[in-house]
């Protein structure tokens, strides 16, 4: 009986160490460094202890997220692989006329569990006239169609956020693109164009060392460092943006593989240092299962959907 019992132990200890030594994956479909990356690594080193797994962060860049996206969704449906998804990719994508998207976000990928929702923020260089966000709106009225607004691109956020206070404000605002919010940053920051609303995340260094002065925050629940900072509502009544990251599984993906990925999500934000990374880089720790985050995401797809339509956006 005791040899029995031996060869027992020893038969089940090779699947035990395999279990620990197996790799997980998220994948982020953005540049390292960037606030996706960040959230991606955060997450992935403090959920692997409860997945039992080593969790990687591959980084599939282009095509606005959707290399990764596509990765993701024609990989196996076993829980292995994540997408790092954020709300740009899953709820603005997909509504935008002319895109072409190699996977459809709201059929090929199910949603596993939010992380973090993103404070977005109204700047302007530290050396602008503009002091508030009233300064901008009386500037705009003032002098139609001469004040100008930088973006991520064409259909990202930061567009349709402008279109939207555009919109809402009854402003002739000028558009100016950029391939990403770093380039935008940097082009506000030296004066070569007015205002960027974009993710906190994306510019909250800069407005630590003076280079940009923070308007409004846009939304109400705003981030601790940033307090005291007056809301976009106060000068727009009703508008409000806040953007999100959060994880996404395939199309197919088994119940309890989701269970384990966002029960480990959840636990892994009750880490401390996780959740003050978080703060740190203008984000704010929000746990969501799966069908919060879904909810989340159909009300955000319809949001942004009616701005895409009101303005006449198309992709480019």
């Amino acid at each position: 009986m005791r040899r029995l019992l031996l060869a027992a132990l020893a038969a089940l200890l090779p699947i035990t160490a395999s279990a620990q030594e197996r790799t997980m994956r998220i994948v982020s479909g953005f540049a390292p460094g960037g606030t996706a990356d960040l959230v991606s690594r955060l997450i992935a080193e403090a959920a692997g202890p409860h997945l039992g797994a080593r969790v990687v962060v591959e980084n599939r860049t282009g095509a606005n997220g959707f290399i990764a996206a596509e990765a993701v969704a024609r990989g196996p449906a076993d829980g292995s692989s994540l997408l790092q998804c954020p709300m740009g990719t899953m709820t603005i994508s997909p509504e935008l006329p002319g895109a072409v998207l190699p996977v459809d976000p709201r059929t090929d990928l199910v949603p596993v569990a939010n992380i973090a929702l993103s404070s977005y923020g109204a700047v302007v260089g530290a050396r602008s006239p503009y002091r508030s966000m009233q300064d901008v709106l009386a500037a705009a009225r003032a002098r139609p169609g001469t004040v100008s607004y930088a973006s991520a691109g064409v259909g990202s956020a930061q567009h349709l956020t402008g279109a939207r206070l555009a919109a809402m404000a009854g402003l002739d605002l000028v558009h100016v693109p950029y391939r990403g919010a770093a380039p935008a940053a940097v082009d506000v920051i030296a004066g070569r164009t007015d205002l960027l609303i974009t993710n906190l995340g994306d510019v909250v260094r800069q407005i630590q060392g003076g280079e940009l002065r923070l308007l409004a925050l846009a939304d109400a629940e705003g981030v601790p460092e940033f307090a005291s900072a007056p809301r976009l509502s106060e000068a727009v009544p009703g508008l409000e943006v806040a953007g999100w990251f959060g994880l996404c599984g395939p199309r197919g993906m088994a119940p309890e593989a989701i269970r384990r990925w966002s029960g480990a999500v959840e636990a892994a934000l009750r880490d401390p240092t996780v959740r003050q990374r978080l703060l740190e880089n203008g984000l704010t720790p929000s746990f969501e299962g799966p069908e919060r985050f879904a909810v989340r995401m159909q009300r955000d797809r319809q949001a942004w959907g009616d701005t895409i339509r009101r303005a006449n956006i198309q992709a480019q």
